[in-house]
């Protein structure tokens, strides 16, 4: 499925999450992801409501993946990670494991973020 030409980079993507208040990012902790609201989301909390993947033009190692989540409280946001040896969590696979415990659910985009 092809994206929305505006939304072919990452910027693009966290600037209209921005402009609708939905700019909260995801980290992943011990107890489980945050959004740094003092509240912790287990795996089956969560959804992630649409993914945004990016490739880099010269090189194929500069890519990411954003994930667009939505807990079951409502609250909507975001967790980002760069492909392969490049991951921005150094956390021995947890992230990982983590999100794929996550159901998907792919949202239309329009929806989301218009």
């Amino acid at each position: 499925m092809e994206k929305p030409a505006e939304m072919t980079t990452s910027s693009t993507v966290l600037e209209k999450l921005r402009l609708k208040r939905q700019d909260n990012e995801f980290i992943m902790t011990p107890e489980g992801f945050t959004a740094g609201k003092g509240k912790f989301y287990n795996s089956e909390d969560l959804k992630i409501i649409k993914t945004f993947r990016f490739e880099g033009d010269s090189n194929p190692d500069d890519s990411s993946i954003i994930y667009l989540i939505e807990a079951s409280d409502g609250l909507i946001g975001y967790s980002m990670d760069a492909y392969g040896a490049y991951s921005n969590h150094d956390d021995e696979g947890k992230y990982d494991e983590f999100i794929k415990q996550v159901v998907k659910e792919d949202r239309d985009v329009q929806a989301i973020l218009d």
